[in-house]
């Protein structure tokens, strides 16, 4: 056993050589970028094109009319790198991502932004103009550099607890070449902070909160869910994203909210309408007779609708039943 053995114990000297490779790496961070560097020789410009497409034919069921009618928040997107993450479906919602969430508000989401460009994770961030309908189009200009290839983006269902739209982490380069165009069919999100089931629930805020979770046409499995459509095995899409690389990157400055409003290069939707079934409330209780309790009298009990149909759904059944009297439910006159 040489001296400096006797000196410093073996634990010590494993614990120096760690804390000298943490020390390292820090100084010198590895490119972990797990095969989606962009080998581009330049950057992109793209055209966005968001439609929603959020109607009463394709989402019948308690389709806001009023206070306020089906709408879209403003489009928020950002371009960045594989170490930068705007929401993930499976993962908790960040502080930014549940206001935007639950009540469209940006500012939380801009300061994560403005941190991620600060640490070289991020590249922009644009935002479009919100959607007064359920049905429409929204557009801005976007410009994608090699070192931040990817895009997410977020926009809120107005009204709704805690639901949006999204493309998470979207990889625009491919084998050193930017993709010409890309069309993605976009399904609702739970951001997982709030419990309501309905549009136009209150709020209710979810303790602890949840992991943002896909809604689908049996997820949640509850009736009052404004998205349950137990006769559909999926959800038809609530909004698409078009994109539409630029022939060359234009030297003027992009504008960031743009009014690029073209409808006809969305994709046609391949669903018509959605049939919605009619629900009803559970039977009451029987009345009392009707006339003569020995022949001829009869009591009744009724039911209402929950729900009318929609779109060839199923219609509704008889609201009353009636049925003969018996001894034990007639009045006895004094």
């Amino acid at each position: 056993m040489t001296p400096s053995e006797l000196l410093i114990p073996q634990w010590f000297q494993h614990l120096l050589i760690v804390l000298l490779k943490l020390s390292l790496s820090s100084a010198f961070p590895l490119n972990d970028t797990n095969g989606t560097a962009c080998t581009a020789r330049g950057p992109a410009s793209y055209i966005l094109v968001f439609t929603g497409q959020w109607s009463p034919q394709m989402f019948p069921k308690q389709y806001p009319l009023f206070r306020p009618p089906a709408q879209w928040s403003k489009l928020v997107a950002v371009t960045h790198n594989e170490r930068y993450r705007l929401w993930q479906e499976g993962a908790m919602a960040s502080p930014g991502v549940q206001s935007f969430a639950e009540l469209g508000v940006t500012v939380e989401l801009v300061k994560g932004a403005k941190e991620g460009r600060r640490r070289r994770v991020v590249g922009s961030m644009y935002r479009t103009a919100g959607i007064p309908s359920g049905v429409g189009h929204s557009s801005t200009e976007l410009v994608l550099q090699p070192r931040n290839p990817m895009l997410s983006l977020m926009v809120k269902v107005i009204p709704s607890p805690d639901w949006f739209v999204g493309v998470d982490s979207l990889n625009l380069c491919e084998a050193g070449q930017w993709k010409d165009e890309v069309t993605l069919d976009l399904h609702p999100f739970d951001a997982g902070t709030d419990s309501g089931f309905t549009f136009s629930s209150p709020n209710f805020p979810t303790m602890p909160p949840e992991n943002i979770s896909m809604i689908k046409s049996q997820k949640p499995n509850h009736p009052a869910n404004s998205f349950y459509y137990p006769r559909l095995s999926e959800l038809p899409p609530l909004a698409t994203i078009w994109l539409k690389k630029q022939p060359r990157s234009p030297i003027r400055q992009h504008n960031h909210v743009s009014n690029h409003i073209l409808p006809q290069l969305s994709k046609a939707s391949l669903y018509t309408e959605t049939p919605l079934d009619c629900e009803v409330s559970m039977w009451s209780s029987w009345g009392l007779c009707l006339g003569p309790c020995s022949r001829g009298g009869v009591r009744y009990r009724t039911r209402y609708i929950l729900l009318k149909p929609a779109n060839s759904g199923t219609p509704c059944p008889e609201l009353e039943e009636q049925a003969e009297c018996t001894p034990y439910n007639c009045l006895v006159h004094q």
